[in-house]
């Protein structure tokens, strides 16, 4: 494809990374930007640069905060004793917006996958056994885990892990109901097929 300006031409290849972006959209979405004015853009980029930049993780749950607690763990009025483990912030997104879950999360920051190196040891699970540990007396007890983990093998080998870790504690360990087509992403699930999932829970086995 041949660029008026060797800028237009960087600024294709940069957009085009981004996924389900081809060059054609990404020339379309960069001459777009360079008929706007010129402040928008600016606006543009610095709202990219700052989320870059500033965004941090709850050091609770590892999602995505602007503060050191995310406003879910900060929430009084979410119940404090179920903790729902997703694999990461796009799952708790999916879930929310059921508004069929009261509790807490705990995001993983992935799943078990040997094909693409990735352990248990790269994910926060110890942070989660320490979590529920901590807490195991008084009334912020953690008394039940849900595994809200896609119904993929990765997912399955991820939960037994989990399962096999999480036994010794104590704790009512259930994952949601399979509603969810198999071998399909969480976040791709309707609302109401979701919404469904998580209040027809099973125990995990």
């Amino acid at each position: 494809m041949n660029y008026p300006s060797k800028l237009i031409e960087n600024a294709v290849e940069e957009i085009s990374k981004l996924p389900g972006i081809g060059k054609k959209t990404a020339l379309r979405m960069a001459l777009h930007l360079l008929k706007r004015d010129e402040k928008q853009t600016l606006s543009l980029s610095e709202a990219l640069t700052a989320m870059r930049t500033k965004t941090q993780y709850c050091r609770q749950c590892h999602n995505i905060s602007d503060d050191i607690l995310c406003g879910i763990c900060t929430n009084p009025k979410r119940d404090e004793s179920v903790v729902c483990v997703v694999e990461d912030t796009r799952d708790v997104l999916a879930i929310e917006n059921t508004s069929q879950f009261r509790g807490l999360y705990h995001v993983l920051g992935g799943i078990i996958s040997p094909l693409e190196g990735v352990g248990p040891a790269d994910l926060n699970i110890e942070s989660l056994l320490s979590r529920i540990t901590e807490k195991q007396s008084g009334d912020s007890a953690i008394k039940e885990i849900i595994l809200g983990l896609s119904p993929t093998m990765e997912g399955d080998t991820t939960a037994f892990y989990l399962t096999k870790r999480l036994k010794p504690l104590n704790v009512k360990i259930t994952t949601i109901a399979r509603g969810i087509p198999i071998g399909g992403d969480l976040e791709y699930a309707d609302e109401i097929t979701l919404g469904r999932s998580i209040v027809s829970r099973i125990v995990y086995e």
